[in-house]
């Protein structure tokens, strides 16, 4: 039985949560760290992922993970990040959401320390801030299974992380019509559009349309940070390529067509993280990423 952290693939996405981001300070404490780490960490109130460097400092080797690249196009810039630990907290409390987030800093501390907070939130039923209804397209129930967790190797999923900081003056100043074409769905019932342009966002990131077939399960939520706005962007795949694939169309590096969502959106973050399994309630982390230290 294939064992992966619950909240992945928990539906739906939480009312609140936290994406707390981390550096390597310390690799000759990061054992207990991440000792301590497995006691407090089920998988599913809490995910978490690592990133490249993380594991090369436990001499540990994943073919499968890769540093998040930094990529252009015309006009369009998708930075890298990267972190070496990245956690996704997940609940309906900001105060017990806060307390977990000092317990999770107490834990890791000297080892890793945090460099970047961000507070997410459930917009209506699953929405993005322009009100349009984020991840229509995820497969579901045993297809979300097998487009989410890696069946291979050491197991566990993969999961890409952007923020993205949208406009949303300038995207509410346009007519229905236009933003409706952006997305490629109508926002009054969500429904998609037959003869939406090519660079309506459903048409860049078809997962069906791709060879071979990229299926990721989105975990996208809204985040406010004073003036700023947008969306942390989150996908959960049993390999990178999938959504790598996906971003390098919506810059239109395959065919010169540019997504939409680049008219009022852009992201200012990216990292790739491997999630590990778990093995009876806590992360399994002794027989695979503690055996070199």
């Amino acid at each position: 039985m294939i064992k992966y952290q619950a909240g992945i693939l928990a539906d739906p996405v939480p009312p609140l949560a936290r994406h707390l981001f981390f550096t390597l300070e310390s690799k000759e404490h990061l054992a207990a760290a991440l000792r301590r780490l497995a006691l407090i960490v089920d998988g599913d109130a809490t995910v978490i992922g690592f990133g490249k460097s993380l594991l090369q400092a436990l001499n540990v080797q994943l073919d499968k993970l890769r540093v998040f690249p930094a990529m252009s196009a015309e006009g369009i810039d998708i930075p890298s990040t990267q972190h070496a630990l990245w956690c996704w907290l997940r609940g309906d409390d900001r105060g017990e959401l806060l307390h977990r987030t000092d317990a999770l800093i107490a834990a890791l501390a000297p080892a890793l320390k945090v460099v970047q907070i961000t507070e997410s939130f459930r917009y209506k039923t699953g929405h993005d801030l322009t009100g349009y209804e984020d991840g229509t397209e995820n497969p579901v129930d045993q297809a979300a299974v097998d487009a989410a967790i890696d069946s291979d190797g050491l197991g566990g999923s993969y999961a890409a992380i952007q923020h993205w900081v949208h406009d949303l003056k300038s995207f509410k100043g346009l007519p229905q019509e236009e933003q409706d074409h952006i997305f490629g769905r109508r926002l009054s019932d969500n429904e998609e559009i037959d003869d939406a342009p090519e660079s309506a966002h459903v048409k860049r990131t078809a997962m069906e349309d791709f060879e071979p077939e990229a299926f990721v399960v989105r975990r996208s939520m809204p985040y406010i940070d004073g003036d700023e706005a947008g969306l942390v962007f989150l996908s959960f795949a049993k390999t990178l390529d999938f959504f790598e694939m996906q971003l390098q169309r919506m810059m239109g590096l395959d065919d010169g067509i540019v997504d939409g969502l680049f008219r009022f959106s852009r992201p200012t973050t990216g990292g790739y993280y491997w999630c590990p399994p778990i093995h009876q309630g806590q992360l399994k982390l002794s027989t695979v990423l503690l055996t070199e230290l």
